[in-house]
């Protein structure tokens, strides 16, 4: 919402000023943060847990998955990055690759480009055809007695070059994910909070049928303020609450984060910036566009 904006700086102080602690100790700011974030969200993702950041929301989100689905394995999208902590690194291999290399229990699927990828504009069905890429790497899986416990993607692939898979991939992936027993996890910690314009999150764009098992967000969830969420289903808590094992993190939800992760809502919806989003990105496709008519050196533009 812009560096510094006045109504970020001074929900912060204010709260500063009156109280933090840590969640044991019970904050209307949790619950009302908490609402407030569920009315952007499909209605079955009505659980949240608080953290600190990005890389944090998604190496809980993978114990969620584990722990609900009781299998191991994980298929990610080739260069895929999705954090830097030990647990991320291993699904990412944009970071892998050059590191310890591709754990066992990792899986990577093309990247569903229609633009440079294995299966183009031109063919016939790429949302089928990429959608399969996955259901071979679960059947090979299975062969080698491995079971998956979920296809961990962010919802327009960033680092691997701000991808926009076609309309219709989720919901078969999904399928394909769910006959295996694992669960569908979308990273929105770079293109959610109504980046996208059209929609408040990136994987609405595949359509209003579409609704992933967990979603975790960050960066822009506070504006720079260290906050990060991770939301989930009921069935998936209860079966991570079921180990008696409580999830406990000191800062994450605190009163301050929490009444920063409401400014940031306001504004959003008070300055119009969804829709803002939407314009600017028309004009700038827009004129980007034509350009790519005038050159042929521009390919695509995203």
């Amino acid at each position: 919402v812009g560096h510094c904006h006045p109504d970020i700086v001074k929900a912060a102080h204010e709260q500063n000023q009156l109280l933090n602690t840590n969640s044991r100790y019970l904050h209307d700011n949790l619950v009302d943060y908490a609402e407030r974030l569920s009315k952007t969200l499909p209605e079955k993702l009505c659980v949240f847990y608080f953290l600190n950041s990005g890389s944090e929301a998604n190496d809980l989100a993978l114990r969620l998955a584990r722990q609900y689905t009781k299998h191991e394995d994980v298929v990610v999208l080739d260069h895929a990055y999705h954090g830097h902590l030990t647990s991320l690194i291993d699904i990412s291999p944009y970071k892998f690759r050059n590191l310890g290399g591709q754990k066992e229990w990792v899986h990577v699927a093309p990247v569903p480009d229609t633009y440079r990828g294995l299966y183009r504009e031109d063919h016939e069905d790429s949302v089928t055809a990429y959608a399969n890429e996955v259901k071979n790497i679960i059947d090979q899986a299975h062969k080698r007695d491995r079971k998956i416990a979920a296809f961990f993607t962010e919802s327009l692939p960033s680092v691997g070059g701000q991808i926009i898979p076609p309309a219709g991939y989720f919901q078969k992936v999904a399928e394909h994910v769910h006959r295996a027993g694992g669960v569908f996890i979308a990273d929105e910690i770079q293109v959610g909070f109504g980046r996208v314009g059209k929609h408040f999150w990136a994987f609405q764009l595949q359509g209003e049928d579409f609704a992933p098992d967990i979603v975790t967000m960050g960066k822009p969830i506070g504006n720079g303020h260290p906050i990060a969420c991770v939301a989930t289903t009921k069935e998936v808590a209860e079966a991570f609450a079921a180990t008696g094992v409580e999830y406990f993190n000191t800062f994450g939800g605190n009163p301050v984060s929490c009444a920063i992760g409401l400014a940031v809502l306001d504004v959003i919806e008070k300055e119009n910036l969804q829709a803002h989003a939407t314009e600017v990105g028309n004009f700038l496709m827009k004129l980007l566009s034509e350009q790519k008519m005038k050159h042929p050196m521009i390919g695509d533009v995203r």
